[in-house]
């Protein structure tokens, strides 16, 4: 059994990497060993086990972020809050790419999503800043970087998907990661205004034309409807969570309901508007519960097969301590983000190693927190980081993937060095 499970564990990796559907893959594979390897009473407990995740509140919280975040990127209210902070940080060196961190930021607390995020910015920012003046290794890496905070800034999606995983209130996980978001986001603001500080050429300030007729257009009505609006409806999402009034499923309700009611404001709301969107939250949404129901089918196979008991007497027979396992997952993990999604990691690598960790008593939310980090920093990280191909794929043809890859590098360092912060020093984050 002990080496069926693990050519089982292999054989879905390979079917993977290879380029076969992540859910059929994970879901029909499993299925074939179960009927040749387990007793015939073990399926209909499968169909339970499936009923369970169907059935599993929390993760109605996914299409409805997707769908706040969809309304609030496709309505053009993602492209009117960049330009308006762009004139706001007009005056100081570096304020465009101040402004791009910022909304960066607040897209990823509104979208979770790293693609719809770098490629939002791209096609918006991109063109702007190097129109502008900005070096392109600055502006391409301020975009990516700023594009990956969706992995960790709540309410992201891989926070509750991991929630689900490793059986844990997703809540505790929003409360966690926003802290080390932040800490990234006022890290990357430093290093711009540094650089812009040291290198002026790098990053010029906006023109006074422009500043005088941000002014005359009725600059404080602008700011409201595009700034001041959508950070109260983020706000109002988190404090619902944090404060305890709402569950994460119900706050997204509010968000996805409050994005609608934002684009009505500002007369960006059309029907083929919301069929577009409707659109792409169902195939997203499709996608995920998909793979989810195929991870369920691998997990409840792969342990009933007793691979959860073999994996923990292996990592205790091999000597490994705690904190040496975590290094190894996290260096698995990482590397794992460069040719497959977050989803199918999260799906597959977390159910396999969770018992270990939770066999040597490990916290389970930092757990969480250091995987979400850790694909962060995997999806930005050249030459295979996700984050990197989707902004290369909206690129302007003068741009280069070096250029590209020069830029996310004192980004990477950045995330390195919080991710260390908080594996090392655990009690400030929790």
């Amino acid at each position: 059994m002990e080496w069926i499970t693990l050519i089982l564990f292999l054989s879905v990796f390979l079917l993977i990497l290879y380029g076969y559907p992540v859910a059929f893959t994970l879901g029909g594979l499993s299925a074939i060993y179960a009927l040749c390897f387990l007793p015939t009473d073990a399926l209909s407990l499968l169909a339970l086990r499936i009923q369970g995740v169907m059935s599993n509140y929390v993760l109605l919280a996914v299409p409805l972020f997707v769908f706040m975040g969809m309304v609030l990127e496709r309505s053009g209210l993602a492209e009117r809050l960049l330009e308006t902070m762009a004139l706001l940080f007009g005056r100081m060196r570096g304020g465009l790419a101040v402004a791009v961190i910022l909304v960066g930021a607040m897209l990823a607390a509104s979208t979770g999503i790293v693609g719809a995020t770098v490629v939002t910015m791209g096609m918006i920012s991109l063109p702007v800043m190097l129109k502008r003046g900005y070096k392109t290794e600055l502006a391409t890496g301020v975009i990516a970087s700023s594009g990956t905070l969706g992995q960790i800034i709540p309410p992201s999606i891989v926070l509750i998907l991991l929630g689900s995983v490793l059986n844990v209130s997703v809540g505790a996980l929003f409360k966690a990661a926003l802290l080390p978001g932040l800490l990234l986001v006022g890290l990357y603001i430093l290093y711009v205004l540094f650089r812009a500080h040291f290198r002026p050429g790098d990053a010029p300030p906006v023109s006074e034309e422009e500043l005088r007729a941000f002014r005359a257009e009725g600059m404080g009505r602008r700011i409201v409807l595009a700034f001041l609006l959508p950070f109260c409806l983020i706000a109002l999402v988190l404090g619902s969570i944090f404060g305890g009034y709402a569950t994460p499923t119900e706050a997204a309700g509010v968000g996805a309901l409050g994005a609608v009611l934002l684009s009505l404001l500002q007369g960006k709301f059309t029907f083929e508007m919301l069929r577009e969107v409707s659109r792409e939250t169902t195939l997203l949404t499709s996608m995920v519960f998909f793979i989810l129901l195929g991870a369920t089918t691998f997990s409840f196979v792969f342990r009933e097969l007793g691979g959860d008991i073999y994996f923990v007497e292996l990592i205790e027979g091999s000597g490994l301590s705690p904190n040496a396992f975590l290094l190894l997952v996290m260096l698995l993990v990482f590397f794992l983000g460069f040719f497959i999604d977050f989803i199918e990691i999260v799906f597959i690598v977390v159910p396999v190693v969770a018992p270990v960790f939770i066999r040597h008593d490990i916290n389970l939310v930092w757990l969480g927190l250091l995987l979400a980090m850790n694909l962060q920093t995997s999806f930005l990280t050249p030459p295979f980081g996700f984050s990197l191909f989707y902004l290369k794929g909206v690129a302007p043809e003068e741009v280069s993937t070096l250029q590209i890859y020069r830029g996310a590098l004192p980004f990477i360092l950045i995330q390195l060095l919080v991710l260390a912060l908080v594996m090392f020093f655990p009690e400030y984050f929790l």
